[in-house]
């Protein structure tokens, strides 16, 4: 089964409905990048009108999450995924469409080759990044992810 944009949409009504009533949309999906949209609304703001940065970490999480996800399906293997840590960074209020954008598909196929061959659980680090309608970011987030070859 090939991972595409509706269908991480659709996977988000049932496993991670809030993101999904906040907005939180997958909008392209490829080997390489992920980019996830969410619109300021009602719903997803703060007492300051602007995105809560739940919301904003919820979309950034995702774009690198699907793409893991894409990498785990493409492998054939049973592999675990987690997330370990993450860091965060605003730097403009969020307001309008934000879409965040993950170019690290680069990084996840390493990962999972070595806990193929080794059975070890491996980490590695990604980076999504915001940017308003205007192309300014507006935020940044790295996650820290383990996946692990399940027994």
């Amino acid at each position: 089964m090939t991972l595409t944009p509706s269908k991480v949409n659709s996977f988000l009504i049932f496993k991670l409905p809030s993101a999904y009533l906040c907005g939180v949309r997958t909008q392209v999906l490829n080997q390489d990048t992920c980019v996830v949209g969410v619109t300021h609304r009602w719903i997803n703001q703060n007492p300051f009108k602007s995105m809560f940065w739940a919301v904003q970490g919820m979309a950034a999480e995702l774009s690198t999450g699907a793409l893991v996800m894409l990498k785990i399906a493409e492998s054939g293997k049973k592999i675990s995924m987690l997330v370990l840590g993450n860091e965060s960074r605003f730097t403009k209020k969020a307001t309008g469409k934000i879409k965040f954008t993950c170019q690290d598909g680069h990084v996840i196929q390493e990962a999972i080759d070595k806990t193929i061959a080794t059975g070890d659980g491996q980490t590695f680090w990604m980076t999504a990044v915001g940017v308003n309608e205007e192309g300014i970011e507006i935020s940044s987030f790295k996650f820290e992810w383990s996946v692990r070859v399940k027994n």
